[in-house]
């Protein structure tokens, strides 16, 4: 069984580049040798079929809603079934993802839509893709090339598409791994970083791609506005081979996803592998460390973006330091943009002594 599949979903506003981008992944990595499949917008596929989303009828609407949640559900576990067969690496790049249903329909009717098909919004978010990649409208910093001509389905005005982008974005917040692509480039250069977030998902040399993880010590003053909290519990386990793996936790409220990363030295550098694994082998992780409870750390993970950054925030519950930790990707020269509620201490980053919170 083929296990070399990576999920990716791809998103963001109104008119932000998603079509071109999709063309130039499909042929910049299959020329890479990867099987690629690109699934098409269900919402679309519903508007071709006279699907009518405006229509005033709520319970009809609720229903259509409902059935485009089954439908991309099938059609993501379908091909994913499919790559599983496949005789080379499969990429799977989703035209918008599961949490994007959400910013169409009214919370009440989300949560409804989530109940009756017994769904997880944290599983929705961060479990079924291995990165989400937004791509920021048009509409947000290069006005000029806002247009309403080239999607018939399209309606937004510029103010509208700003919105909806903002709130697909919060939609978004709290998945380990959202990539912010931005319109302060030509488009070129914005879809050559959607290339770089793929290639930095499937563990690529980093010299083909420019971000890093930058890790600063900090202090939040005050309240962190439109966070979205996660419970992180991990923990490191030294293996005889002398590979590290991690084992995480994440999720809130009894809804938790699980996640296996392995550092493993080879020669001299480090191979890093990460997968989502089950319940049942997360405890036989824990089980396998003489004293787990001396090595778990328990933190609570505030996801927030500012000034068009995606910042992680961790305060660590058990055990207890008086510091919080923060973590951005971006490129190593980059001047990060730190909101005001946020007192850095000193950057971190690549420092072995705080390698492992």
């Amino acid at each position: 069984m083929n296990k070399n599949i990576t999920r990716i979903a791809l998103t963001g506003g109104p008119c932000a580049g998603k079509t071109t981008a999709l063309a130039q992944i499909i042929e910049h990595f299959s020329d890479l040798g990867y099987l690629v499949y690109a699934l098409p917008e269900t919402p679309t596929l519903f508007s071709n079929a006279s699907i009518n989303f405006g229509t005033p009828d709520r319970q009809y609407f609720y229903n259509i809603e409902k059935a485009v949640m089954k439908y991309q559900l099938q059609m993501e576990d379908t091909f994913l079934e499919l790559a599983h067969t496949a005789p080379h690496p499969v990429l799977i790049i989703s035209d918008r993802g599961t949490m994007d249903i959400s910013n169409y329909i009214e919370r009440t009717m989300w949560q409804a839509l989530l109940d009756e098909l017994g769904l997880s919004e944290i599983k929705l978010r961060d479990a079924r893709y291995d990165a989400v990649i937004h791509m920021v409208t048009a509409a947000q910093g290069a006005e000029e090339f806002y247009t309403l001509e080239n999607n018939a389905s399209r309606h937004e005005t510029v103010e509208e598409a700003r919105d909806l982008d903002a709130r697909i974005l919060k939609a978004w917040t709290g998945h380990p791994h959202l990539h912010i692509v931005e319109n302060n480039v030509d488009f070129q250069e914005k879809i050559r970083h959607v290339l770089h977030a793929i290639h930095e998902t499937l563990g690529d040399d980093p010299a083909t791609f420019t971000d890093i993880r930058r890790r600063f010590l900090v202090q939040v003053r005050g309240e962190i506005p439109f966070g979205v909290e996660t419970d992180l519990y991990q923990a490191y386990i030294d293996m005889e081979d002398g590979s590290s793996v991690r084992i995480r936790k994440r999720g809130l409220r009894g809804n938790y996803v699980y996640f296996m990363t392995r550092k493993s030295p080879i020669e001299s550098q480090s191979i890093i592998t990460e997968r989502q694994i089950g319940p049942d082998e997360y405890i036989s992780y824990l089980n396998s460390i003489p004293s787990p409870d001396e090595v778990l750390v328990h933190k609570l993970r505030r996801n927030f973006v500012w000034a068009k950054q995606y910042f992680e925030v961790d305060d660590f519950i058990e055990p207890k330091r008086d510091y919080q930790v923060l973590e951005i990707s971006c490129a190593p020269d980059q001047e990060v943009k730190f909101p005001p509620f946020i007192e850095v201490l000193k950057e971190v980053t690549g420092d072995p002594v705080y390698g492992r919170l």
